[in-house]
């Protein structure tokens, strides 16, 4: 699509009651990044409630029609989803804006390759929208769904804000708060005084949760920036006919602020009309005065389950909690499969935020769902049993998809996914979900399966993997929170299971078959480029680098990504087989993942000749100053990280210079310094520790080493790296 045009979905497929779409770009050093939004808009064109603005704070809105899905890895980098059940809607949302947004002095103009596409619910592609010309633009809206005529179109926008987050904000009434941290004391003041007794006292404090005290406190810190005005660039042309809209000016009425912070220092707050009553126990403010601030929120408090846990009550460490999910009795991989389907999709069923973080991406609607095991389907002479069944009921509608499971590193069997496929196809329903070990990789399938385009009805295909699961379940009940205390808890239950001994679904946990060969003929020097075990060695060392970044994205509750320096546009198994090349000729394995919040991309390195693995990261010589005076604050910095830390200078215009480790700097920190008085741009920190022989996840294993490697490294040095100087 061009800038401007519009399109109706209808006339792009049957299947679009529910849609997916993606934002994605691309930057030469693979650390561009963007924050996505999605703005509900009424008839006049402004959010009209708390539940209108859907960003990475409140990733669900429109009474759950609004999802979004968070990175996913490409070929290309990484891309943004977001799930649209556009049956759910809410009929007085006339348009949804689709935009993101960049902080910190990034622009748009730094990316390349800026893109928005759309694909229905069974994930075929529908539209594909390439941004240009966006210069210095800090927020950017790529497009937006409106009704027209019953039915939903497309238009590709393309218009940017060189205002930023504010300048987008205004436009469609929502406010900015300048000083959130006033805001917030002002809050916590009125939320205190005229407290009757300390009963009430104790009673709101117990509400109040760890992760509301998180959030006062990260928008007390990033308040304070100041207030920026609209500045549209680029905006989209007009077109024929009445579907050529752009957005209007601020609103004028009376406001009363619900905010949510956003990633650049702003406090965002959506304008409502009249004032608000105020709370039984709360000192209301005079009617003729200046009425204070609410703190910045952007959704009911949700429960999290502390990491403290409380002092057991046992007589001694032998004593086992009581589970509701026990695993200790499990033998076979039969029961293995059996207990774990029926763990996941009752959970699943009960507790509607998991059960809508897995099936958004599916094209799942946002409504009722009910889960089932033990069903048999008609299948010619044999009946067949899938694993599981998830139904989702919305308007009156059913969604259905069928459930094949494998635990303990068993295989997808291609004759049951096909058969699921056909029973699906017959019988109308919307997808085939497999559940495994194995980590799916784009453009490598791993199930191939034959697809009969003479039927009319078409089932899509989805994957995931026990670890995405986990991940889930961690990012809900350690970070983001559900809606009670009993969900909290059945997540906990759920999580505890999962990562059993016994329960079989610990994730990607076998480099495969090619890993000793690979190796031995490595060491023998007799692998030739073109072997076949080289590309299947790199294609599961892309499932552990993914599988990686999942584990510590949900232990840390922060967006972790792998990253791939790739051309544009490249082939996924050109890139691979070119990958597996090097693996022959070099006789190392190499990956960089980008952990939001940190300075730089760790990097992990596995030389296979010499049986080290090395995790790295590059930082910038940070403030001014002399050079001794850099090089003693980062030495101060890394206070508390192991002794035998790798520490080289980056020197401009040549790479490296000294280097040395950290024992040997600490008290001697000018022996790092250039001799010649070269500038330092940074510095490469990092650490070795022996690889696993082995190509499992034992404890002498390949995959154990990288995961304690990439854990020690994080917690020893890169979370040091960024904290202030004593």
């Amino acid at each position: 699509m061009v800038k401007g045009a519009n399109v109706g979905l209808s006339a792009l497929s049957e299947n679009v009651g529910a849609v997916v779409v993606g934002l994605g770009w691309s930057s030469a050093t693979g650390e561009g990044d963007a924050d996505v939004s999605v703005l509900l808009l009424d008839a006049d064109g402004k959010v009209s409630s708390d539940a209108d603005f859907c960003f990475y704070n409140n990733p669900v809105a429109g009474d759950g029609s609004v999802h979004l899905l968070g990175k996913t890895p490409t070929a290309d980098g990484s891309e943004d989803r977001i799930s649209f059940d556009l049956d759910a809607v809410p009929p007085e949302v006339d348009k949804v804006v689709v935009a993101a947004s960049r902080y910190g002095g990034a622009h748009f103009g730094e990316l390349d390759d800026l893109r928005l596409t759309l694909a229905d619910s069974t994930g075929d592609a529908l539209a594909r929208f390439a941004v240009h010309d966006v210069e210095e633009v800090s927020a950017l809206i790529f497009g937006e769904l409106y009704r027209r005529a019953g039915e939903w179109k497309f238009r590709a926008v393309g218009q940017g804000y060189a205002s930023g987050l504010a300048g987008l904000a205004t436009d469609y009434g929502v406010d900015i708060d300048d000083d959130a941290e006033t805001a917030d004391a002002e809050t916590a003041g009125a939320e205190t005084a005229g407290a009757e007794t300390a009963v009430a006292q104790a009673a709101m404090a117990e509400a109040a949760d760890g992760l509301a005290a998180s959030a006062r406190t990260a928008g007390a810190e990033r308040a304070g920036t100041e207030r920026t005005g609209t500045g549209q660039v680029g905006a989209a042309p007009e077109g024929p006919g009445p579907d050529v809209e752009v957005p209007g000016g601020t609103s004028t009425a009376p406001s009363a602020r619900v905010p949510a912070q956003s990633r650049d220092g702003h406090a965002v707050d959506r304008a409502a009309t009249g004032p608000e009553p105020a709370k039984p126990g709360t000192a209301a403010a005079p009617a003729d005065g200046p009425k204070s601030a609410r703190r910045p929120r952007t959704a009911k408090k949700k429960v999290t389950l502390p990491r403290t846990a409380k002092k057991s009550l046992a007589d001694n460490d032998t004593w086992r909690t009581a589970r509701l999910f026990p695993g200790s009795a499990l033998k076979s991989d039969r029961e293995r499969e059996t207990r774990a389907t029926s763990v996941v999709l009752s959970v699943m069923a009960q507790v509607p935020e998991f059960g809508r973080r897995l099936t958004a991406a599916f094209g799942a609607p946002a409504g009722r769902m009910e889960t089932f095991t033990e069903v048999t389907l008609p299948h010619g002479e044999s009946p067949r049993r899938p694993d599981g069944v998830i139904r989702v009921e919305r308007a009156g509608k059913l969604w259905t998809a069928l459930v094949e499971t494998k635990t303990n590193g068993n295989a997808l069997k291609p004759d049951q996914v096909q058969a699921y496929m056909d029973i699906a196809a017959r019988r109308g329903y919307e997808a085939v979900i497999t559940l495994s070990n194995d980590v799916a990789l784009e453009g490598s399938p791993l199930v191939d399966v034959r697809i009969d385009r003479r039927r009319k009805h078409k089932v899509a295909l989805w994957h995931l993997s026990w670890a995405e699961v986990v991940h889930q379940a961690q990012m809900l009940i350690r970070h983001e929170g559900v809606g009670d205390a009993a969900h909290a808890w059945l997540l906990q239950e759920l999580l505890h299971y999962l990562q059993h001994e016994n329960s079989g679904c610990h994730g990607f946990q076998n480099m495969g078959a090619a890993w000793v060969p690979v190796r031995r003929g490595i060491d023998e020097e007799t692998l030739c480029q073109g072997d076949a075990r080289a590309l299947e060695v790199i294609e599961n060392w892309e499932r552990l680098v993914r599988q990686v970044c999942l584990r510590l994205g949900g232990e840390l509750g922060q967006k972790v990504l792998p990253v791939q320096r790739v051309r544009r546009g490249a082939d996924p198994g050109a890139r691979r087989t070119e990958l597996a090349d090097h693996l022959c000729e070099q006789g190392r394995l190499n990956a960089e993942i980008r952990i939001e919040g940190t300075p730089g991309v760790l990097g992990i390195t596995a030389d296979l000749r010499t049986g080290k693995l090395r995790t790295s990261i590059e930082v910038p010589a940070e403030g001014a100053g002399y050079p001794l005076a850099r090089a003693k604050r980062l030495v101060r910095r890394l206070s508390d990280a192991p002794a035998d830390l790798h520490i080289e200078t980056l020197v401009d215009g040549r790479g490296t210079g000294p280097r040395g480790t950290l024992e040997r700097l600490r008290p001697e920190p000018a022996d790092i310094l250039p001799k010649d008085g070269a500038q330092i741009t940074g510095f490469r920190l990092s650490l070795f520790k022996g690889m696993g022989a082995g190509r499992g996840s034992a404890e002498t294993g390949f995959i154990r080493s990288v995961d304690d490697a990439v854990d020690r490294f994080h917690a020893q040095v890169v979370a040091h790296v960024d904290a202030p100087v004593v």
